[in-house]
């Protein structure tokens, strides 16, 4: 058959850019069709913008606490807007650097402007407004149009200006109140980053904890950190109405423990409520492939029900990570142009939310575990007990592990603490190839570190197995004469 590509790449997120990336790379004639701007969700909505805000926000904190370290400083003057512009040339340096189409048409990479869709299996329709469509014809297509943020049915919700994750990072003015409906990852980075900037800011969820992916025990605590940083949230409750009077923005919500009202006034809303999939323009339907309720229907290489077409992202209704887009597109373009068994690693998907300090988890979560009836044992160790963390000051968290207690084999890990994101990174390289933790307790860690505090965590691995039954014997054959051990609490952190 004619066909002009070898591979159609529709969407230019982190997805797309690495699936056309891997392909040209592979010798594919490859073209990548994007209907905004290159660099998706994560440049321009999601994590460089968000990071960077956090960053400035975290900054001001400093300052007010810099009391601690014997640091005499001013509170803070926040120039709003000064921080925004950081944030705009944050993402542009980032787009010059990573996104901008010349450097993809440098590898060979045809970059067409506009919206995908196709018309059949193998030729895609490129629309723009005030422009000719044009088609193209590719032997193999990959899917990687993203997602886009879960507006809910909320009363009034229509009748009043809010924001999202796509339009929150082109404010110019502070918010005085800022209402946020959504306590997840979203809803807990930009509530903290607005309070340190000084905003007075609520947030509603329905569920009864922040985070709810994440461990109770260690949400738990963040919540009372970011509390008392002066974030007011409303938990297990849901919101029944949105209004505006009188130029504010009013929240009206019911108490699902007593069916109580209230209502709560701000000047700006964000809703930070979930992402759902962008399909609806592609016209799958005429193409037969098959969907779900979170996207588009894919197999363990992000083949689609078509066998030449994948999809990869959060399109595809895994999970909504950068890092995980990045790994379904390499698989995809390598299975796709190499034919070898590729398949994504579903089982060892680390995640991070960017709050200070940071949440992290990689593996099974301990409630799986249980429910699975997973035989495990938990080894826990507080970073007030890292001595790196001391010296700094940051020692609220834990890290907790569920592994096996014969072996030390690791089922899953939560993080709760200053560079938890980076020091999850070590357990998600260990699970994935086998390392247990005898062999992290064994394997010398830099000090003082934080990556300490992953092998103090391993070595409570050994301080399971000692025994005073061990130490009697070899204190009966050597003649040590030493205390026994006291291993009477299961708990005990060494």
């Amino acid at each position: 058959m004619n066909f002009d590509y070898d591979v159609i790449v529709i969407g230019g997120g982190a997805a797309g850019l690495t699936a056309a990336g891997v392909s040209a790379s592979l010798g594919a004639k490859t073209a990548m069709v994007e209907e905004k701007k290159l660099g998706g969700d994560c440049t321009w909505y999601g994590c460089i913008p968000s990071k960077t805000l956090l960053k400035s926000a975290k900054v001001a904190q400093t300052v007010r606490e810099a009391g601690k370290y014997g640091i005499t400083a001013d509170n803070p003057t926040i120039d709003f807007k000064t921080v925004m512009k950081r944030v705009h040339t944050v993402q542009q340096n980032v787009y010059h650097e990573a996104d901008a189409p010349e450097i993809y048409e440098k590898m060979g990479i045809t970059v067409v402007e506009g919206q995908g869709s196709f018309s059949d299996e193998h030729t895609v329709i490129i629309t723009k407004e005030g422009m000719n469509p044009q088609t193209l014809r590719a032997k193999n297509i990959v899917i990687a149009t993203g997602s886009r943020p879960v507006i809910p049915p909320i009363e009034g919700l229509e009748t009043v200006p809010y924001l999202t994750n796509e339009t929150i990072f082109s404010i110019e003015k502070q918010p005085k109140k800022l209402l946020v409906i959504g306590a997840g990852p979203i809803g807990t980075e930009m509530g903290q980053a607005f309070t340190r900037l000084g905003s007075d800011v609520t947030v509603f969820d329905f569920n009864d904890r922040i985070l709810p992916k994440d461990h109770p025990e260690l949400t738990a605590i963040l919540h009372d950190m970011l509390t008392g940083e002066g974030i007011t949230f409303k938990l297990n409750t849901t919101v029944k109405k949105v209004e505006k009077k009188n130029g504010s923005i009013i929240v009206t919500a019911e108490d699902k423990k007593n069916g109580n009202s209230f209502s709560v006034e701000g000047d700006t809303l964000l809703v930070a409520s979930g992402r759902q999939a962008n399909i609806e323009t592609l016209n799958l339907e005429a193409i037969g492939v098959d969907t779900h309720k979170r996207g588009i229907v894919v197999n363990e290489s992000c083949q689609t029900s078509r066998h030449h077409i994948y999809a990869c992202g959060d399109v595809a209704g895994g999970p909504q990570f950068t890092h995980m887009a990045e790994h379904m597109a390499k698989v995809a373009a390598s299975k796709m142009l190499t034919h070898l068994p590729m398949r994504t690693d579903d089982r060892h998907v680390p995640w991070c939310t960017y709050t200070e300090p940071e949440m992290a988890h990689v593996g099974e979560t301990e409630e799986a575990l249980q429910s699975k009836h997973v035989g495990y044992e938990l080894y826990r160790f507080p970073f007030s007990k890292i001595d790196r963390a001391i010296t700094e000051s940051e020692t609220e968290g834990w890290i907790r592990i569920y592994a096996a207690g014969f072996d030390g084999k690791i089922f899953g890990v939560d993080i709760l603490g200053v560079h938890a994101g980076d020091l999850i990174s070590e357990f998600a390289l260990a699970m994935r190839n086998g390392i247990t933790l005898r062999q992290m307790s064994d394997t010398i860690h830099p000090y003082p570190s934080y990556a300490l505090g992953n092998r103090r965590a391993a070595d409570q691995w050994y301080v399971r197995k000692q025994s005073g039954t061990l130490v009697g014997l070899l204190q009966f054959f050597f003649g040590y004469q030493g205390k026994l051990p006291d291993t009477s609490d299961p708990e005990r952190i060494v």
